[in-house]
């Protein structure tokens, strides 16, 4: 066994987190997964994934953003789906900040989420997300 002590996860809003998370489970089974049962492991290893948007050396903190594995037509209509996340070296802790796009995954959450096409849509934008979703479809002919 190793001895490296392994990093805990901690959330900014655990509640909040959550929700985004069931969504994701839900809505985007793939990413979900991956997270899960790839992503989560090898950071509490210590494998910090993503891309490292900022260090603060006095504090001996850095955070991350990770991108999740999403078709393409999803991300080009809502956008890639994000991880944010702290680290926290010298306590050995991950900080679960969110998940982005926060207000789909929440309403996600709140209500059934249709979908249009294979990608779901936003009961808010419905008509902007379909208008999309056209859109790329008619270009990609």
């Amino acid at each position: 066994m190793n001895n490296k002590r392994p990093y805990i996860f901690e959330y900014l809003n655990e509640a909040e987190f959550k929700k985004r998370e069931r969504s994701l489970k839900k809505y985007n089974m793939f990413a979900f997964k991956k997270l899960v049962f790839e992503f989560y492991p090898e950071m509490k290893e210590g494998n910090f994934l993503g891309n490292q948007v900022l260090t603060d050396k006095e504090k001996n903190t850095e955070s991350y953003e990770l991108v999740l594995p999403t078709d393409e037509l999803f991300t080009k209509v809502h956008g890639e789906i994000v991880l944010h996340y702290d680290v926290y070296k010298n306590e050995h802790i991950i900080l679960l900040k969110t998940m982005t796009p926060e207000d789909l995954l929440l309403e996600g959450h709140k209500t059934e989420l249709g979908a249009y096409k294979g990608v779901m849509i936003s009961k808010e934008n419905a008509d902007k997300d379909m208008f999309k979703i056209n859109l790329l479809n008619m270009l990609n002919k």
